[in-house]
């Protein structure tokens, strides 16, 4: 209605756009985890007295604006507001701008106290409570009601013009994205299907797991989809999430083709270490320039940045620059104002995700594409797993400052208790080691209290030895870890090789299943779309990820003819571990006959490095006329480009690479950039304990222990690889899926169904394939 607020913000939300000013400081100040923080208020407000309030409710407006929040705490005896804050360490290691921030806040809950309450003046309380101590540190002021409304207003007014520009940008952006098309005159038959379930879904606010084939289209189709359903179902933001760079930059093109001629804000999230222009330099403004000064000159890059149509890497770097602000943190700004953000997994299902913060205290509604979903599984396992190394420890407590000698020294004994009661190398545990843990958050606790000591040195906290740095935060890792610990995880130890000198433990914390971590991320979403070319079994998926009972499940059906594949299983061959060295002359003769007749770029795919080159290496020998390029066990950016680089349309060669790994997906050759491919494995994770106590786990949860941790894991690696070859609808070319256990009906059903498998045996002496 025109005489209603059309912009609503909270309170926090409204202080730090207009109240931020001064460095960025990220000096090294351990601050309390999310749940400490609300156990801090909790002890906090327990303390007072019978009438005391907590959680209240305000709200005011000012012209188009609601102003909302939830007071911490209004004690009518005292007539104080209360606004709480936790910390650990030292009080006075807090910088001047938090504060100014914190006063901001609490004297805005003052005046919305004050108008609710119809009150003339009112005490503000700012309550610092350190999570260690218990101790409360309070700060007050008295205030008039006129005062606090000034400043209200002050700060509202500060926020007006930006809140007009919103709103503005909204309903242009509604407007264009009801009236887009898609760019090119029709949809692929797979691409249409994903497309319409994907904006089904969005509509009715249901997630959705979608397999759809390698080379229909699925970046740009869904993003399309979610794009077209935005206005109807008033969505805020869309998060486009991607397990790999080459993911994040197909969605950056679909962007810059559906964004023409629309206002759309899309942003790109890359890592710290990738953003950071002065590595070398602590995050603040005694130490990085781009940190000096950052608040103050943050509105002015922000508003330059928003004037951009793409905010890649290279162009928000090009506007931080420009304004002497560090791109990293700018991109954190901007994901608030930016309309379709692009970034990795963890920045929505990690532990400390930043979107899924900004989600949950923004009250956004957000559409999520999940692309590769079939990585998911073993990414977020990683997220919500921790491991200590006993043999790094050692080395930090050798060179660590004599402050954090003794708690150490502390650690060091419950580790020495565990390791000695360690008889096998491997082993599981039914209990957490609790003082272990309690040693580690003494330790932690210990870091936070020397934080204003050190830090008051030249050198600051911030430039501990790297190694005693990366210790506390593996710790402080752990710690949260710990405090998830259920069912869904195990505790195991392993000792290090005995041809060591000291056998050191490793200690994890490891996740089996990560569904329980991420239900909140797809409840929290208004819809959820994963989609990805390889999910097969789909329940396997969903019970991994703890997806909704709702989801809906699609098998888009593959626009690709068997004619186009060539599918052949090579049945008499082996290429189990004791197997390996036998099968190389197999292969060789293999590859080399497939080459002869059909000369073009092959990519062939192996379970190791070491099983690579030996079958590279006799291709070498055999065959010096063959090209052959294969893959190192550590690749830049730019090696990795130069690899992909000979597979040109009018190339020949074979290019060697391991079964899982950067080339085995996300990479598009299409044409004759590749006719054809060799498998010479299954893919199957490596048979050790850690695999076979994942194994026991899912035949207790699931029934299926062999399946769920070998076998569709493994064939989803291959599915992927062979995906490399059909690429469009005029590709045509060939697939050898090499060992005997390839001709298994188990393993056949998880193979796509477009496919025409032939089993052959190899003939050395023929020189060709025999039809069984």
């Amino acid at each position: 209605m025109p005489d209603q607020p059309a912009y609503t913000i909270a309170v926090r939300a409204l202080c730090e756009f207009t109240a931020k000013r001064g460095d960025l400081d990220l000096r090294f100040t351990p601050s309390p985890t999310a749940q400490q923080g609300m156990a801090g208020h909790r002890l906090v407000t327990a303390r007072r007295g019978e009438r005391y309030q907590s959680e209240l409710s305000l709200s005011d407006t000012f012209g188009p604006l609601l102003v909302r929040g939830r007071a911490d705490g209004y004690d009518p005896g005292l007539n104080q507001l209360e606004e709480i804050k936790t910390y650990r360490g030292k009080l006075s290691a807090i910088p001047d701008n938090h504060r100014h921030l914190h006063w901001a806040q609490a004297r805005i809950y003052g005046w919305l106290c004050c108008k609710t309450l119809n009150l003339q003046e009112i005490r503000i309380a700012l309550v610092y409570f350190n999570i260690a101590s218990e101790k409360e540190t309070v700060f007050t002021e008295l205030q008039s009601a006129d005062a606090l409304c000034d400043h209200f207003r002050e700060h509202c007014a500060r926020f007006l013009d930006w809140a007009q520009q919103e709103l503005e940008h909204r309903a242009k952006l509604d407007g264009a994205l009801a009236e887009m098309v898609f760019p090119y005159p029709s949809m692929h038959p797979g691409q249409r299907e994903l497309a319409a379930a994907i904006y089904r879904c969005a509509l009715h606010g249901r997630s959705l797991l979608a397999q759809a084939p390698t080379g229909i289209g699925k970046t740009l189709g869904s993003v399309f989809a979610l794009l077209k359903a935005w206005p109807a179902a008033q969505i805020d933001k869309i998060f486009f999430l991607t397990a790999k760079s080459s993911g994040r930059q197909l969605a950056l093109d679909a962007l810059t083709t559906l964004g023409r001629g629309t206002p759309l804000r899309v942003l790109e999230l890359v890592a710290r270490d990738k953003a950071c222009e002065h590595p070398d330099r602590a995050c603040h403004g005694e130490s990085c320039p781009l940190a000096r000064g950052f608040y103050d000159r943050l509105p002015a890059a922000r508003q330059a940045a928003l004037k951009a149509a793409q905010l890649d890497r290279q162009g928000l770097r090009e506007v931080a620059l420009e304004h002497n602000v560090c791109p990293y943190y700018l991109s954190h700004e901007l994901a608030q104002w930016s309309d379709i953000i692009v970034g990795d997994y963890n920045y929505y299902f990690d532990t400390h995700a930043m979107l899924y913060s900004l989600a949950v205290s923004k009250e956004w509604r957000i559409g999520v594409l999940v692309d590769e979903a079939h990585n998911l599984v073993e990414r977020a396992r990683a997220m919500y797993s921790a491991t200590l190394d006993e043999a790094r420890f050692r080395n930090v407590r050798r060179t660590a400052p004599p402050p954090l000698k003794r708690a150490l020294d502390r650690i060091a004994q419950e580790w020495k208790i565990m390791s000695s009661e360690q008889a096998a190398d491997y082993d599981v545990h039914a209990d957490l080691p609790g003082p272990f843990i309690e040693a580690l958050e003494n330790m932690i606790a210990v870091v936070g209290e020397l934080t204003e000591l050190v830090g008051a040195q030249p050198a600051g906290l911030d430039r501990l030895d790297p190694d005693m740095l990366r210790f506390y935060f593996d710790a402080i890792h752990f710690v949260r870890i710990a405090e998830r610990f259920d069912t869904h995880s195990l505790f195991d130890t392993t000792l290090s090789p005995r041809s060591s000198t000291r056998r050191n433990t490793v200690l994890c914390l490891r996740n089996r299943v990560p569904g329980p971590h991420l239900k909140s991320r797809f409840s929290r979403a208004h819809s959820v779309a994963l989609f990805s070319a390889t999910l097969t079994p789909m329940h396997f998926h969903g019970d991994m990820l703890g997806l909704p009972e709702t989801c809906l499940q699609v098998n888009v059906e593959s626009p690709f003819h068997a004619d186009q594949l060539q599918v052949r299983v090579i049945a008499n061959v082996s290429t189990r571990f004791h197997d390996r060295k036998q099968s190389v002359p197999f292969l060789v003769d293999l590859i080399a006959t497939q080459y002869r007749r059909t000369p073009g770029n092959y990519l062939s795919f192996f379970s190791s490095f070491d099983y690579l080159d030996q079958v590279a290496g006799a291709l070498l020998r055999e065959h010096p006329d063959i090209p052959v390029w294969t893959q190192m066990r550590s690749m830049s950016e730019a090696d990795q480009q130069a690899f992909l680089a000979r597979f040109t349309p009018t190339g020949r060669g074979v290019g060697f690479a391991v079964l899982g790994g950067t080339f085995g997906e996300g990479i598009d050759l299409t044409g004759t950039r590749l006719i054809g491919a060799f498998i010479a494995t299954l893919g199957l994770p490596q048979l050790n304990p850690v695999n076979q106590q994942m194994r026991v786990h899912m035949d207790e949860e699931f029934g299926a222990g062999y399946d769920y941790t070998y076998l569709f894991p493994g064939l989803q690696k291959v599915v992927q690889a062979a995906g490399r070859v059909i690429r469009g609808q005029t590709d045509e070319g060939v697939l050898y899926l090499i060992d005997d256990r390839f001709a298994r009906a188990d393993v056949r059903r998880l193979l796509p169904s477009w496919w025409r498998v032939e089993i052959v045996r190899h003939s050395t002496e023929a020189r060709r394939p025999t039809v069984c």
